[in-house]
């Protein structure tokens, strides 16, 4: 970007980075509404803390890593007024509500590992681990799919003809929090009493469907603005983003609903893995095909999520890894799929490249989620011990529940 770049981009991308933004309240209540009411509390301080603690790393490492950028310059060079050997930021801090913008979805990481290490998971490491993955592991993907760093993509193009295509980050942001939450949960173990020596699954209900419905609804409007304000200037939004995005969206909710049998948590849930599946292809799939993709993300995470709770036994609390790990994979594959002109999308993508980098990607996260976590469980523990988890971690880790005069009583 050069100097020509006006207001209106600006308003544009930070209206995107507050939509974005917004819908970590949506993690939040999501959480909320389905943990335990001895956990609500550190459901709501996790997702605020891990969103500063992301801010923070993205802006002194991440970003450098993923762009090659930094902000260590003085405020008339940052805003683009004036110039400087080695900077080159654009006016009307065009930049700096990038950086925002794209914060928003490094912090989205942790935001998705909270839900499946719920209720039983310490806080100090988890914050550690926040750090690490925000400044390290996920900008060296971020930056290899969206920079071109290492010559990846282009090296795609020179072979296939075109490189991976992930708009709005179905594998560089969801399925990569996805895949490196399944490593922290199989670190973690399953809940106290989830599981019974003779093979019975223990179930643990939801503690407010409300919560759970509110957190839904939040994620799902503001991920119109994850999507849509992908394009990151006003000149290339696109209506057919916004479209697709609602197509898959109702999608998820019709086949979560079917194969859910009513379930509220699914298709809640249903409506938020329909958009996890259509952010690679929202951009350049016909309706219809963003409705199959939809459909197929829905009923992929129910089956997923309870083929996970009972029969591999792993207890991802919230079901990240079906929700944001396989929809996500779905997704990137669903690009090549219905991207393609053959079946009515804009083409310029190759389901062989989809599949590729996709499932290296989620490799790729995998390892990582098992390393970082791997060595705080090592060195520091990353498990609450049992008398404070059975108390809840509202009242060990934070001294407060989220109904006080309950607890005086």
């Amino acid at each position: 970007m050069d100097a020509s770049v006006t207001g209106t981009d600006v308003l544009f991308i930070l209206l995107g980075a507050i939509m974005v933004f917004a819908m970590h309240a949506g993690f939040a209540f999501l959480e909320v509404g389905t943990v335990r009411r001895k956990n609500q509390v550190n459901a709501l301080i996790k997702i605020l803390v891990d969103f500063a603690v992301s801010t923070v790393c993205y802006f002194f490492v991440g970003y450098g890593v993923a762009y090659g950028i930094d902000f260590l310059v003085n405020a008339a060079v940052l805003s683009g007024s004036t110039q400087s050997e080695g900077y080159s930021f654009a006016s009307n801090g065009y930049d700096l509500v990038k950086f925002f913008f794209l914060l928003t979805f490094a912090a989205a990481i942790p935001a998705i590992i909270s839900g499946g290490i719920a209720e039983r998971a310490k806080f100090w490491p988890q914050l550690i681990a926040t750090a690490v993955l925000t400044a390290i592991a996920y900008p060296l993907f971020e930056g290899i799919i969206w920079n071109g760093n290492f010559g990846i993509q282009e090296m795609l193009e020179n072979h296939f003809g075109v490189g991976f295509h992930d708009f709005a980050g179905s594998i560089v942001v969801h399925a990569v929090g996805g895949w490196i939450a399944l490593g922290a949960v199989y670190l973690l173990g399953a809940r106290m009493g989830r599981y019974k020596k003779d093979g019975r699954v223990v179930g643990i209900p939801p503690s407010n469907i409300p919560f759970l419905a509110l957190g839904s609804w939040i994620l799902c409007i503001g991920w119109f603005g994850f999507n849509v304000m992908s394009a990151q200037a006003i000149d290339g939004v696109s209506g057919l983003v916004a479209l697709n995005s609602l197509m898959a969206m109702v999608g998820g909710i019709l086949a979560a609903l079917v194969t859910g049998r009513n379930d509220p948590g699914f298709v809640h849930n249903g409506a938020l893995a329909g958009l996890v599946a259509v952010c690679a292809g929202s951009d350049i799939m016909h309706p219809l095909g963003a409705l199959a993709t939809g459909l197929g993300a829905g009923a992929l995470f129910v089956y997923a999520f309870t083929y996970c709770q009972n029969k591999l036994k792993i207890d991802d609390v919230l079901g990240v890894w079906p929700l944001h790990g396989l929809c996500g994979l779905w997704g990137a594959i669903a690009a090549g799929i219905f991207g393609a002109e053959a079946l009515g999308g804009l083409g310029g993508v190759s389901l062989t490249v989809q599949i590729i980098v996709s499932v290296a990607g989620c490799l790729y996260a995998l390892i990582a989620g098992l390393v970082v976590y791997g060595i705080l469980k090592a060195t520091m523990g990353i498990r609450l011990d049992e008398q404070s988890e059975f108390e809840g971690a509202d009242l060990s880790i934070h001294k407060i529940g989220a109904y006080p005069e309950e607890d005086i009583r």
